[in-house]
């Protein structure tokens, strides 16, 4: 996953060369086998590995890296597409809206995100008309208590922000049905206030019976508004909704800080989809889909490790370094790791961390960047109909 190319043939490649020094029958360059071999490979253990990974990592976050002596997650969801398979299809079915054998099966994911290390801590696939309400309260059960969880608008509702409470973690985010005014609630600062929310006169989506009537009358969170003042646009009001209603132990401008560092999961993703390249993904049953994803998400963990052993080591920002630029260097370190002998090794370890720590990307705080593309596409025609009958009105043309 790591490699541009990640075709089986490129993957038996590398196994050869390996093996091409040691005295050991070189194996066929046919990728049968070594996709048989993968196939076999259970899919609850590699997503105990990807866990695995981000454990480790969390372990050595200390105490200063920490917000208010508190870990801060942050939780997002996304699609990523795969092959046109039946047995993908019957799984991630296409949008409803393609005509069949037009689409791609496309999956649902959800993602939290450490914001201290970068590293991903949890993932949940679901099918794509899951609503990403039911599809992040599958990721509470990963919280840790005194955990803080950064969301977007989708997950902040009545019954969330009390499940949240109820697990001994705070969550931080405005829920965008509620209507906001300083004229009620308690203020206890400027742009600062206590407000009492009710519980919703009807069960609402995603929850049972059972689940809503357990849910109390009445809870109190903190609303805070906050302006975002960008030269050349429109001042934007903000408005936060959080369960941290201690203003001494968390001030205003702490928590609208620890709340702009949201995006950083936007970039992180972009890191998973376009960097590492699982927007697209190249398996062709759901099973071997999904060990993709936890092998993506192990991945890009590992670079995240590397990328804080440098920045640690060498006194640099973890995340201020190069994704990309960690992997090409991971990638031309290999082989030489591999052949190096235990002395060497750890010498040749510390040079990468090293070459890693140089490659720093610029602070640019407030950039802002139109979503175009300067390149011009092909112009050949979308596909409006499946390619078989395409193929036969070429035939009869």
């Amino acid at each position: 996953m790591l490699d541009t190319d990640k075709t089986c043939d490129n993957a038996v490649s590398k196994i050869i060369a390996h093996l091409a020094e040691s005295e050991v029958e070189v194996p066929s360059t046919d990728t049968s086998a070594y996709c048989q071999a993968r196939a076999r490979l259970p899919e609850n253990l590699l997503e105990k590995l990807f866990n695995y990974s981000a454990q480790k990592l969390e372990e050595k976050v200390t105490q200063e890296h920490l917000w208010c002596g508190r870990n801060v997650l942050v939780i997002d969801g996304s699609t990523v597409s795969m092959l046109d398979t039946v047995e993908n299809q019957k799984e991630y079915p296409q949008p409803s809206t393609q005509k069949d054998g037009c689409g791609f099966p496309i999956a649902k994911i959800g993602v939290i995100f450490s914001l201290v290390t970068g590293a991903t801590v949890a993932l949940c696939i679901d099918v794509l008309n899951t609503h990403d309400i039911k599809l992040v309260r599958k990721l509470y059960s990963f919280l840790k208590p005194n955990d803080v969880l950064i969301g977007d608008r989708a997950f902040c509702a009545y019954a969330d922000m009390f499940i949240i409470k109820k697990l001994d973690c705070d969550a931080i985010r405005k829920h965008q049905s509620r209507t906001t005014t300083m004229r009620k609630g308690k203020i206890v600062g400027d742009c600062d206030k206590l407000v009492t929310w009710h519980k919703p006169k009807s069960c609402p989506k995603g929850l049972n019976k059972d689940e809503f009537l357990a849910l109390p009358q009445t809870i109190t969170v903190r609303e805070i508004y906050d302006y975002i003042v960008i030269p050349g646009f429109r001042t934007q009001q903000v408005s936060l909704i959080t369960t941290l209603l201690d203003k001494a132990t968390y001030s205003t401008l702490a928590i609208v800080g620890l709340y702009r560092q949201r995006w950083d999961v936007e970039l992180d993703l972009r890191h998973l989809k376009t960097t590492l390249g699982m927007d697209v993904l190249r398996c062709k049953t759901p099973s071997m889909v999904r060990k993709e994803i936890h092998v993506f998400l192990l991945a890009y963990n590992l670079l995240r490790s590397l990328m804080w052993s440098a920045g640690t080591t060498y006194t640099t920002p973890p995340l201020r370094l190069s994704l990309q630029g960690t992997r090409h260097h991971l990638i031309n370190f290999i082989p030489k790791l591999l052949a190096a002998t235990p002395q060497k090794r750890l010498r040749i370890y510390l040079t990468l961390l090293k070459v890693i720590a140089h490659k720093v990307v610029p602070d640019r705080p407030g950039r802002s960047e139109p979503r175009v593309r300067k390149r011009r596409p092909k112009i050949y025609p979308l596909m409006t109909k499946p390619r078989l009958e395409l193929r036969n009105i070429l035939k009869t043309a």
